[in-house]
């Protein structure tokens, strides 16, 4: 099904970016990659976790091996945030043939040739500069060869400003293009709260291991599903009468293609129940 979704949204060879993410509540614990698509991402692989706590090495890329292998016909890049951020897994992953862009925690300590070794926080960032090392040694990285490291911290707007900048093991050789790619990891973050509170409630969910992941699979498709009805019914132009904008002050509708699909059953319902009203009066 997934493969079937891909071939429809796009050709093989384009870029493909896939976010691996953790997610826990209560004893539940999820491991999960999903592809990321219209500013969501849309799961295609779910594990849960027998344990708490954060994944390491040998699961994550249990994980991602079958993933990569699933979708050899694209160009992947492979996101991921402090949780993968090993440089181990990074040199695993340049094996693979695919781009990745993982972030550092600010204390991690790097090795220009020849030069002392210094944590990241010390290169000085401050809110709107950008930086990026090419072939730096990671000082954890011992015997694993040099890579790239991409810094920004955003700039301040309205008075608020990031409390500190990313810092991104990548292979990709330019700042611009891990910088870009980076910010496709937070789809991910919405993806869940669509499934948690959002939209699906699955934190209320009692179940466990194989009765969870057959839970959150059901709900991958429906959520699939809503999504992609919602993207057709706002390129028909019929949001408008579906979603209501979020602000007052303004006419946009900001709603995602999730939110607008999700609703239109209920958009649906209404709508007959009061032509039915009007004709029986």
């Amino acid at each position: 099904m997934v493969k079937l979704w891909l071939s429809q949204q796009y050709p093989q060879g384009s870029q493909l970016y896939v976010v691996i993410d953790r997610t826990s509540w209560g004893v539940i614990n999820l491991l999960m990659v999903s592809v990321v698509w219209q500013h969501r991402a849309i799961p295609v692989w779910c594990e849960a976790l027998c344990k708490k706590g954060s994944s390491n090495y040998d699961e994550q890329t249990a994980v991602l091996s079958k993933v990569i292998r699933h979708l050899s016909a694209y160009r992947l890049v492979i996101l991921g945030d402090r949780e993968f951020c090993s440089v181990k897994l990074g040199q695993w992953l340049g094996q693979q043939k695919v781009y990745f862009c993982l972030r550092l925690k600010r204390n991690t300590e790097v090795a220009l040739a020849q030069q002392f070794t210094q944590q990241l926080q010390q290169f000085g960032l401050v809110p709107g500069q950008k930086l990026f090392l090419n072939d730096v040694r990671v000082t954890q990285a011992k015997g694993f060869g040099t890579f790239n490291v991409a810094a920004k911290w955003k700039r301040r707007y309205q008075g608020f400003a990031p409390d500190e900048a990313w810092f991104i093991l990548t292979n990709f050789c330019d700042l611009n293009s891990a910088i870009v790619s980076y910010q496709k990891r937070f789809s991910i973050e919405e993806m869940f709260r669509d499934f948690k509170q959002g939209g699906y409630c699955l934190e209320g969910s009692q179940a466990m291991q194989e009765r969870l992941v057959a839970i959150v699979i059901v709900i991958a498709i429906a959520y699939t599903s809503a999504a992609l009805q919602g993207q057709n019914l706002k390129q028909k132009g019929l949001q408008r009468y579906i979603t209501r904008p979020e602000s007052t002050t303004s006419p946009n509708k900001r709603h995602s293609a999730f939110r607008v699909g999700l609703s239109a059953h209920l958009w649906a319902i209404t709508g007959m129940e009061f032509w039915l009203d009007w004709w029986m009066s």
